[in-house]
């Protein structure tokens, strides 16, 4: 099932430079350009608290919007550069890229695991560790997947689950070389702490004593 891309609002902007952007920024708006597609970049301004309520939920960068400006069509648009005011920390202009439904783009997507019932480490009493809850791919634009699926059918105590393990969605593939792990399966937590009591028993047990002829 296709991800759903959240949708972004904002205005046009009358004039590009310096003046425009401190006007719309005195109206409580942040000036931004949309470019790209071999297109003419497009002047456009957001709603401050709005914008940085999305900022401040993080992965704002490697999200795919639906950009909404009244009286154009809707574009799907990445964030390339957001600038900041350096004492303030806050956003006060941004750039995005338009990207067409065939662009390959990095996106974080959601992992969701199936087969716990049929998941002998997890009937023995483990512990599903999830390692990653999201996994960065190279997607396509128009065919962005709505998670990756994780079977944890046959999985033992002590296994762990890479990448290379998963089926992923057709076109997609991790953004990184890298054969990482996403989940594994820890040992009951009782199991864990008689290990650990075996052990330090182990070695605080005295030598025995030489024995004299």
């Amino acid at each position: 099932m296709a991800k759903e891309i959240p949708d972004l609002m904002a205005e046009a902007r009358a004039g590009t430079g310096k003046g425009a952007a401190r006007q719309a920024r005195r109206e409580g708006k942040v000036p931004g350009i949309v470019y790209g597609d071999h297109k003419d970049p497009v002047a456009v301004a957001f709603d401050f608290n709005n914008l940085l309520t999305k900022l401040r939920a993080g992965r704002f960068m490697s999200t795919l919007w639906n950009l909404k400006v009244d009286g154009q069509d809707d574009v799907r648009v990445i964030c390339r550069a957001v600038q900041k005011d350096v004492v303030k920390d806050l956003p006060i202009h941004i750039d995005f890229m338009r990207l067409r439904r065939t662009s390959k783009v990095n996106l974080f997507i959601q992992v969701e695991f199936v087969g716990h019932d049929d998941c002998p480490g997890l009937r023995k009493g483990g512990t599903l560790v999830t390692v990653r809850p999201e996994v960065e791919l190279v997607v396509t634009a128009g065919d962005i997947p709505d998670h990756i699926t994780v079977d944890l059918s046959g999985r033992e105590v002590g296994d762990s689950i890479h990448i290379s393990d998963v089926d992923l969605p057709a076109g997609a593939r991790p953004s990184i070389d890298r054969n990482f792990v996403i989940a594994n399966i820890a040992a009951p937590s009782a199991l864990r702490s008689s290990d650990d009591e075996d052990t330090e028993t182990e070695e605080a047990a005295p030598a025995e004593e030489p024995v004299e002829e």
